[in-house]
């Protein structure tokens, strides 16, 4: 094997990287089972509300009506890989005793599934958190799981 004889940095120039062309793995964080209104906005400013199935710390998976997900999705069909669909969400978690605690965050749905007649479960991977939403959602989840592994 060859061995290199000098390298350079000084010359070396930041990269974006461009979202992976196949659907991430999208059980990549442990979810907890939760039930709570979620709302969710458009890019066009369509504001609609969903409920929560589950949560996890890289996104939530939530329940809409067929008419919610034409608002989200005119097309009615899973999103391809890489061809996301910019929305943004806000719901409220207990963190803090006695005072639940607003997140917001900019998301991408990523997956979508018929599971009856009028009911669909929506994929949603978080991209972007507002202030320290991240963290309310770590500190929220990982209390869950705490409690799920003292049953």
């Amino acid at each position: 094997m060859g061995k290199a004889e000098s390298i350079k940095t000084s010359h070396a120039n930041r990269v974006t990287m461009k979202p992976v062309a196949i659907k991430s793995n999208l059980r990549n964080q442990q979810r907890v089972d939760v039930k709570f209104d979620i709302a969710v906005e458009t890019e066009s400013g369509d504001k609609l509300t969903c409920t929560t199935i589950n949560l996890s710390r890289s996104g939530v998976m939530i329940s809409c009506n067929r008419g919610d997900i034409k608002k989200l999705i005119p097309t009615q069909q899973s999103p391809a890989p890489g061809h996301w669909i910019a929305v943004k969400t806000a719901f409220s978690v207990p963190v803090l005793a006695h005072q639940p605690v607003s997140v917001v965050a900019d998301c991408n749905i990523v997956h979508m599934r018929r599971v009856a007649r009028d009911e669909f479960h929506l994929g949603i991977n978080f991209s972007e958190f507002e202030g320290n939403g991240f963290d309310y959602v770590d500190r929220y989840v990982a209390e869950l799981l705490a409690d799920s592994k003292t049953i």
